[in-house]
């Protein structure tokens, strides 16, 4: 048997039954009703006009669907007989619904945190209501209540209940959103809940700095000085809204804080222009945020200069030449120096300064440039007369005050070929020409003579080499490029000429090279005799020469004479010996003196030790001079001749 009951029918309310049947009568026949225990009905047994008897069901206690929404129950008929019989049936009873349940949450106040940074669409929270009522009445939508939608952030799935996040969050603006959600059933019960929506704050700001001051150039020599001034800040919250700042660790600088978010930038002592001008400094904020957020600030601090550096020459000392001879006002050199500072403290003026040697005319020789340095010879230099000089050059800035240094110059005079050779023998000085005397007994490589010249130059200028120019019989003699000895060349012959002129040239190795001439008479004879000695006034006009000449000659005349007058004593006692031997005559040493054109064959003031000569004395003679001159010829072949190689001459054999 099956009963729908509304859920709201009152307590009291009867429900007819179906009667039992009993085929018995009387006492026998059906007497009673009884249900089952439960809680909302009892049932009650009536009877109708006829005698039989029916069941009704009354409603004790309201139903409640959401409770049980069904209840079964068991109808017992019982009758009169003894033992009783009875029977049972089943009663369904469903109970129906009506909308009397509003839509309920599950939370009153719900409480989400979203991120910041959340990407459109992402889902916040899911709100849920449930609705006891079957059908339609239990059917929930939800929605957002009193929502703005210019706003509002959010969304709300009207049947899920999921809220999603519709436009971009920013914690620095609203940290936390109140939501209130509106759940209605079909039946237009409603129910709502609050939700808080708390904003995370997600490190998206950078940290920001404001410069409240900064001080540029600064003075390079304070030990330390406030450079900048500045304040950082961070929008973000927490964690990502601690800060630190820093520079780089070889900058001479020290970031101080100072009040909260202040900081200072000073320097770490005493600044150098001259090691660096211009610092670029990078001021690095960097926050505490996951992940690490930084900006960066960049400052140019210039130091300005300070007098504090002396011009520096490039060196201590210098040395510069010059040609003598020179033009005046010659560039021969430059000093330079450099001074470290800047603007007129780097300026620097160049000046002269007194010499040491208060004996050189230095205003007179050399001038310098004030502006670059440039040195010039103020007049033509002479190196045999001043061949080197020294002095101090003086560089000062133009600081306050000035700082100065000092540098030594040394000019050398390098010396040019302006001096032809001299010819000191013989003497060419317009007197009686000099007239040497050969036997014609002489071997090849015999001395003649010897051309001794000097040359007032040095170096290569001052070196002389001598050559056979002219002479009256070619191949007769030759000339020692290298000590300018006369010598035979070849034997000496009866149809050889008696008398010989020689034309010698001295030339130096300059360039371009100069050279003097000096001409050489030669006389052979068969002996020496009276007639073939210098005369007198030839004597008397060398005496007249330059006075200087006269000098040399006569020191160097007497030089040898001593040196030859110990040797020919010598060789004189030793001829004389061997011609006690070999001749009838006699042989005694000289002691006259020895004419001065016929010494210093060598050019050192004595004998070549290569000779050794025999020297006797005619008897009878009343002026006491040499007639006769042999040498000996012992470190010589006795048989060669003298030829020429490249106008050097050499003996072969």
């Amino acid at each position: 048997m099956l009963l729908q009951i509304p859920e709201n029918t009152a307590p009291g309310k009867i429900f007819p039954l179906k009667m039992a049947q009993d085929l018995d009568v009387g006492s026998n026949s059906l007497q009673s009703y009884v249900i089952s225990s439960n809680s909302h009905f009892h049932v009650l047994t009536r009877n109708r006009s006829d005698g039989r008897k029916f069941p009704e069901l009354v409603l004790d206690k309201a139903l409640d669907r959401e409770k049980q929404a069904e209840l079964r129950l068991t109808l017992i008929a019982v009758d009169g007989g003894s033992p009783p019989r009875s029977g049972t049936t089943e009663i369904q009873i469903r109970v129906l619904d009506v909308n009397d349940n509003a839509p309920e949450f599950a939370q009153e106040l719900y409480e989400a945190q979203v991120p910041e940074n959340s990407s459109l669409g992402s889902l916040v929270i899911t709100v849920s209501a449930r609705d006891l009522d079957a059908g339609s009445f239990g059917e929930v939508s939800y929605a957002l209540f009193q929502a703005d939608d210019v706003s509002q952030p959010f969304d709300i799935n009207a049947i899920t209940g999921e809220i999603r996040l519709r436009k971009t969050l920013d914690f620095e603006k609203f940290k936390s959103y109140h939501v209130d959600v509106e759940a209605t059933d079909g039946g237009g019960l409603s129910g709502k809940c609050s939700i808080v929506i708390k904003v995370l704050d997600v490190n998206d700001n950078v940290p920001e700095l404001t410069m409240s001051s900064l001080i540029s150039p600064i003075p390079e020599n304070l030990p330390e000085i406030t450079v900048a001034v500045f304040s950082v800040s961070d929008a973000d919250s927490g964690h990502n809204q601690q800060v630190i700042c820093s520079i780089d660790d070889n900058l001479p600088f020290l970031l101080r804080p100072s009040v909260e978010n202040f900081y200072t930038l000073v320097t770490e002592g005493a600044l150098d222009r001259e090691l660096q001008a211009e610092y670029n400094i990078t001021i690095t904020v960097t926050d505490m945020g996951t992940p690490r957020l930084k900006t960066q600030h960049n400052i140019t601090v210039q130091v300005s200069d300070v007098n504090d550096n002396a011009p520096a020459f490039t060196q201590t000392a210098y040395t510069l030449f010059v040609r003598e001879n020179n033009s005046p006002a010659l560039h021969i050199g430059s000093v330079s120096a450099s001074d470290r500072d800047a603007g007129a403290n780097a300026q620097v003026a160049y000046s002269l300064l007194p010499p040491r040697d208060p004996g050189l005319p230095l205003a007179s020789l050399v001038s310098i440039n004030a502006d670059n340095g440039q040195l010039f010879a103020l007049r033509a230099l002479d190196y045999e007369a001043l061949q080197a000089f020294e002095f101090g050059v003086g560089a000062t800035d133009r600081g306050s005050p000035a700082l100065s240094s000092q540098a030594l110059v040394r000019v050398q005079v390098l010396d040019a070929n302006d001096n032809a050779p001299f010819v000191l023998y013989p003497l060419q000085n317009g007197s009686a020409p000099c007239t040497e005397l050969v036997p014609r007994a002489a071997e090849p490589g015999y001395v003649v003579s010897k051309v001794v010249a000097v040359d007032g130059d040095s170096g290569q200028n001052a070196w002389l080499s001598y050559q056979l120019l002219k002479a009256t019989e070619p191949g007769l003699f030759g000339v020692w490029a290298h000590n300018g000895e006369v010598r035979t060349a070849r034997p000496l012959g009866e149809r050889d000429a008696a008398r010989h002129r020689l034309l010698v040239l001295v030339k130096d190795n300059g360039e371009p090279p100069l050279s003097a001439s000096v001409t050489l008479h030669v006389l052979l004879v068969d002996g020496f005799s009276q007639p073939f000695l210098p005369l007198p006034e030839a004597a008397a006009a060398a005496a007249r020469a330059d006075p200087l000449t006269v000098y040399l000659v006569v020191a160097l005349a007497s030089v040898s004479s001593l040196f030859l007058f110990s040797v020919l004593a010598f060789v004189a006692v030793r001829l004389c010996r061997r011609r006690r031997a070999g001749l009838a005559g006699g042989c005694s040493v000289p002691e006259a003196r020895f004419p001065g054109h016929l010494v210093d064959v060598s050019g050192t003031g004595t004998l070549s030790q290569s000779y050794q000569y025999e020297v006797c004395l005619m008897g009878g003679s009343g002026t006491s001079e040499f007639k006769f001159l042999k040498p000996i010829l012992s470190n010589f072949p006795s048989q060669g001749t003298w030829e020429r190689n490249e106008g050097k001459p050499y003996l072969s054999e």
